[in-house]
């Protein structure tokens, strides 16, 4: 027997509201995702180096220091997106959980683009950057997670 449509877990809900109705599992690795979003996103944001070659392993040491300071300045914007990214997600969480299906949808996306766009535009490193890795690892396990949120 089919829901009505006020029953429905919907990807953009008719209303938006704080009551989710998908799998717990999904609500729960929301909340890790969304404080591994702000945490990763302080340290681009405040680490010397935006993490650019403690973390992502760019060989910061190897350029000219204008081109250095380029690079930990991007770092450090990209550290803000995530940070409001990340403030985005806690709303959601806390305020507005029927957006959680939706959110998901915008992690895959993100973290999609992040593997074709480092295709295109590659860099060269002294090593494997957690989240060259983490990219890999984020897109299929978001798509079993939006299911998971839908059902």
């Amino acid at each position: 027997m089919e829901k009505n449509s006020t029953e429905r877990i919907k990807l953009l809900p008719e209303s938006i509201n704080n009551q989710y109705r998908g799998r717990k599992l999904a609500l729960y690795a929301f909340l890790i995702i969304t404080i591994a979003t702000l945490v990763r996103s302080l340290i681009h944001v405040f680490a010397p180096d935006g993490g650019a070659q403690s973390i992502a392993t760019i060989p910061l040491g190897d350029y000219p220091a204008d081109a250095a300071a380029a690079v930990i300045l991007m770092f450090s914007l990209w550290g803000l997106s995530q940070l409001l990214m990340g403030i985005v997600y806690l709303f959601v969480y806390f305020k507005y959980q029927s957006l959680i299906p939706a959110m998901y949808v915008l992690m895959i996306v993100e973290y999609a683009m992040r593997i074709v766009i480092g295709q295109m535009k590659p860099i060269v490193t002294s090593g494997t950057a957690p989240g060259r890795i983490g990219n890999w690892v984020l897109v299929p396990g978001c798509i079993l997670l939006l299911a998971l949120s839908l059902i």
